[in-house]
């Protein structure tokens, strides 16, 4: 991370910094990749980012790369396979959650116009927000779309989508660009979305 970067939630921690510098805030519009960033941020309920992202790489093994058509058919052998694996995180709530939300995510790509991409990026019109937050301190844990969005995922069976979850997914997936107006990566994230 540049010197002064604006953004001080990622510390020291070299992989926290990547995450910062590479991925969030980018604007994600492929469906699977959606499918995978909801769901960690659902595994993330009650824990920290780091311990996700430190994860994240066991999780992609343990859930086929996060192929949802191989999720939804995952049976009781699988769950207790999941349970069992210490490199996840070991809840059987979190666990039925993913596979509960493939099942969802294959129902809406196939009946709905627009696929689950649609479903996520209707609730900021299509593109991302551009937030011209000055400090840390200024950000939210959650807004009027994230509870919207957070509503909606609930009404259609999806678990740990409350709607401070939705707003960290938002930020992750560049639903919404919250990196300070200092950080280097806020135009770059604002030049990526006029994409």
């Amino acid at each position: 991370m540049k010197a002064d970067a604006g953004c001080l939630w990622p510390g020291t921690d070299p992989l926290y910094i990547a995450y910062h510098d590479e991925e969030w805030g980018v604007p994600e519009y492929d469906s699977r990749a959606l499918y995978e960033k909801l769901v960690l941020d659902g595994f993330q309920a009650g824990l920290s980012w780091i311990t996700i992202l430190r994860k994240r790489e066991n999780f992609r093994k343990a859930f086929h790369d996060f192929d949802p058509e191989k999720i939804a058919r995952y049976g009781k052998r699988d769950r207790e396979r999941l349970l069992k694996n210490e490199g996840i995180i070991r809840s059987k709530a979190k666990i039925d959650a993913a596979i509960k939300g493939a099942q969802l995510w294959l129902n809406i790509e196939e009946k709905e116009k627009g696929g689950f991409t649609e479903l996520i990026w209707k609730h900021v019109g299509g593109k991302p927000t551009q937030n011209k937050f000055k400090g840390m301190g200024d950000i939210p844990a959650k807004t009027a779309m994230s509870e919207s969005l957070s509503r909606e995922l609930k009404k259609r069976g999806f678990n740990f989508v409350g709607p401070v979850i939705v707003y960290a997914f938002a930020q992750a997936v560049g639903m919404v660009n919250d990196h300070t107006i200092k950080c280097f990566r806020h135009a770059e994230c604002a030049r990526l979305a006029k994409r």
